[in-house]
């Protein structure tokens, strides 16, 4: 087996790729979405972190958080949601893949990279033709702030972003 080194980095802000179990469609559905919610808020209210974007696909999700500083522990945070994920759908099967993937974020050019392309992700998986249309993204959240226009990426893929990651 592979010896994965994961690099932390106190105080960092981290891109995610979570993946459920065989890219079975489950983690849009009501219970899912429930119970993630649920598992987060209890594992922030005792290891604080920042979900600064996220965005649920139905077979997995890509987020990127920010730890406290002097934090670098986010294996321990995932370790605990997807494990209250797991027992309270109480699903007889396994619901995640073992392994995530994660990325350093080590620039404002490297967030906006990854902070674009969570937001783009169910265009560039066929699910919608415009961000807009994706309910389950903070790609809502970046609207009503400015941050982004309603019609950003509205059925022209990837224009006026930075080369896909």
């Amino acid at each position: 087996m592979p010896n994965y080194r994961r690099l932390l980095h106190p105080g960092g802000s981290y891109f995610f790729t979570v993946v459920s179990e065989q890219r079975r469609p489950v983690l849009t559905t009501p219970l899912f979405r429930r119970t993630l919610r649920h598992a987060i808020r209890r594992v922030r209210s005792r290891y604080p972190f920042e979900i600064v974007a996220l965005v649920l696909l139905p077979d997995h999700l890509h987020t990127i958080w920010t730890l406290p500083d002097g934090d670098s522990n986010f294996p321990l945070r995932w370790r605990l949601i997807k494990g209250l994920v797991t027992y309270q759908t109480n699903w007889h099967e396994q619901v995640w893949q073992h392994r995530y993937m994660e990325h350093v974020i080590r620039s404002v050019r490297d967030f906006e990279l990854h902070f674009d392309y969570l937001h783009w992700n169910p265009m560039k998986h066929g699910l919608v033709e415009r961000v807009v249309d994706w309910p389950w993204s903070t790609f809502h959240r970046y609207v009503a702030q400015g941050v982004y226009a309603a019609d950003w990426c509205g059925g022209s893929g990837m224009a006026g972003l930075g080369a896909p990651i």
